[in-house]
């Protein structure tokens, strides 16, 4: 997972940011993802632990047609969901932020 931090790409929708890298390694499905919620800003693990329960729950609902597109591509993706946000925000916003990085994770790039 070091490399992912060290070479890895990003983009931010409020409160989250993804950080993401496209892989050559062999794996069982097209992308493996991990939930950071910050010690820094939450303090209390239970704080901790509901964000990050918040963010698989809509990464898990969005998967299917997330990895579809994926496999279209050929691709295989390591990323890592940080929570960027000071405050604990809703489910509605958490879920909206991480369609919409996930929709910008299979764009094509024009870079």
């Amino acid at each position: 997972m070091e490399i992912l931090f060290e070479k890895g790409k990003s983009i931010n929708a409020y409160p989250i940011k993804v950080v993401y890298i496209e892989t050559p390694v062999s794996l069982i499905f097209p992308a493996q993802a991990m939930f950071v919620a910050p010690k820094r800003n939450f303090k209390r693990a239970h704080d901790r632990n509901k964000l990050k329960r918040r963010m698989r729950e809509v990464y898990r609902l969005g998967k299917n047609s997330f990895y579809e597109n994926i496999m279209i591509l050929e691709k295989k993706y390591l990323i890592a969901f940080i929570y960027t946000g000071k405050k604990q925000e809703e489910y509605p916003v958490i879920e909206k932020s991480i369609l919409k990085l996930m929709a910008g994770l299979i764009k094509p790039k024009d870079k």
